[in-house]
């Protein structure tokens, strides 16, 4: 008789294994490969990342006498500023030029220098109102970044290893949000589940330090996906995705044309390269003439950059760089020899992709909303740290007397119905194209899945043939 036949009548049907839970298991057991094996690139990127988030203050503070002068209300002309940077470095053409934003601040004249790494110039900080030279730094990029913040920046996004150490940076943008979003849907399942239990169990050990974990988590959960957003912009493999997606859908940054005769462009990041092509002189005059006519057209904020031709052919370029809010990028390019705009672009007129993209990195760089925006950063940072560190301590504590804590039972697939499976496979499928360092390690984690299903099925195997082989008890005697 079976053992169907012999249960009593009205006796609970068991539980088709199929209909189990399969999901939150699925995501316990990413969650713990993902925070073990990836959790100490995203704990570095997360202290580097909240050094980060207080350079722009820093920098004030560090710089202060390169960026600021005697506060005057009179200001030499742009062209005589100039004239005095170029006496001070012997003679040359700056590629850009930054006039005082305010009074009391500096004017920052800069010179291609082909003993600086790439993208980084020479800068020479001017006193508007004397033309008195208040200092001589390399700056990095379009940022302007200082060498402190140029050090931290380069820390944070590849430790300093080139290239190579940008994966580091990728690979933990690119899992802090998968992760980030497997920690979450834990959290809401747990919480179902207590809530239909109605019970309470006493804080101690794993279970305190659990509910610490879940209480930053969800805290930081918002933040953790920003961050993770906006960090992949950055990346090298993904960041290049994510261009090539916005550019397909209409929402990538517009070009400015600069050539004269309008066959060509450059986008934001075209300059500050390196040396200037053929040696191109301007007349050092053209500063203020050119900066007169974009004052009428959009470049009307305090903060601009000036950028005279690089070669015959190719016009002035004036560009606002306000970063903070209300964001004002706007740029014009202009041909010199008749004052002639020869195109405008206004961040108004910016697609909301590009829009987006432009508020996200100022927001994760500090800059939008200045101080409180650079806490904030911190406080999300250090949380994101901790929770890093609960995790390692979580696991340190499940362990037993010897060895290491054993992972989340597997085979929560074998249990998902058919969509279920295929959902996850597509998933799988498309974040590994989108964000190929994850493709690459998650199929690492299947590997080591696999290695540690074989392990523990040959452990089985020989446990059992041992206890086959010995002696019974009754045989013995």
């Amino acid at each position: 008789m079976t053992a169907t036949a012999s249960a009593p009548v009205g006796a609970p049907t068991p539980p088709d294994p199929r209909r189990r839970g399969w999901l939150l298991p699925l995501l316990r057991r990413l969650h713990f490969f993902a925070g073990l094996l990836v959790g100490p690139f995203i704990l570095v990127a997360a202290l580097s990342g909240a050094l980060y988030a207080l350079t722009p203050t820093l920098e004030r503070g560090m710089y202060a006498h390169e960026l600021t002068a005697p506060a005057t209300t009179g200001s030499t002309p742009l062209a005589e500023q100039v004239r005095a940077a170029e006496a001070y470095v012997g003679g040359g053409t700056p590629v850009a030029v930054r006039p005082a934003p305010a009074p009391g601040d500096t004017t920052r004249v800069m010179f291609a220098d082909d003993t600086l790494p790439e993208s980084t110039t020479r800068a020479v900080f001017v006193d508007p109102a004397t033309t008195e030279i208040r200092g001589d730094l390399p700056v990095y990029g379009t940022s302007g970044a200082l060498p402190l913040r140029h050090w931290i920046s380069d820390l944070h996004r590849s430790l300093h290893l080139g290239d190579v150490g940008r994966w580091y940076s990728e690979l933990a943008a690119s899992w802090l949000g998968i992760v980030a979003l497997a920690g979450f849907g834990l959290w809401v399942g747990r919480l179902a589940v207590r809530r239909r239990r109605r019970t309470r169990r006493p804080l101690r050990g794993y279970r305190r330090l659990s509910t610490w974990h879940s209480a930053v988590g969800v805290s930081a959960v918002l933040g953790a996906l920003f961050l993770s957003a906006t960090g992949i912009t950055w990346s090298p493999y993904a960041g290049a995705h994510v261009a090539d997606l916005r550019a397909l859908v209409g929402g990538g940054t517009p070009t400015l044309v600069t050539t004269l005769d309008g066959s060509a462009g450059t986008g934001d990041h075209a300059h500050h390269g390196g040396a200037r092509e053929g040696g191109h002189s301007v007349d050092a005059a053209s500063f203020d003439d050119v900066l007169a006519v974009a004052r009428t057209v959009n470049a009307n904020s305090g903060d601009v950059e000036i950028r005279p031709p690089a070669t015959d052919g190719t016009a002035w370029v004036v560009q606002e760089v306000h970063r903070s809010f209300p964001t004002e990028v706007d740029a014009v390019a202009i041909d010199a020899a008749d004052m002639r705009v020869i195109d405008r672009v206004d961040f108004a007129d910016y697609p909301l992709l590009a829009k987006l993209s432009r508020w996200g990195i100022d927001l994760h760089m500090g800059t939008m909303f200045g101080l409180a925006n650079q806490l904030v950063l911190v406080a999300l940072a250090l949380g994101i740290g901790a929770l890093v560190v609960l995790g390692y301590a979580m696991w340190w504590r499940r362990r037993p007397t010897k060895g290491v804590a054993a992972a989340p039972a597997r085979g929560a697939l074998r249990q998902a119905p058919w969509w279920g499976t295929g959902a996850v496979l597509a998933a799988a499928v498309a974040i590994g194209l989108v964000l190929p360092l994850v493709g690459y390690t998650l199929a690492a984690f299947v590997v080591i899945d696999l290695l540690l299903g074989w392990r523990a099925r040959r452990g089985e195997r020989v446990s059992r043939a041992a206890d086959a082989s010995s002696p019974s008890p009754s045989t013995a005697r």
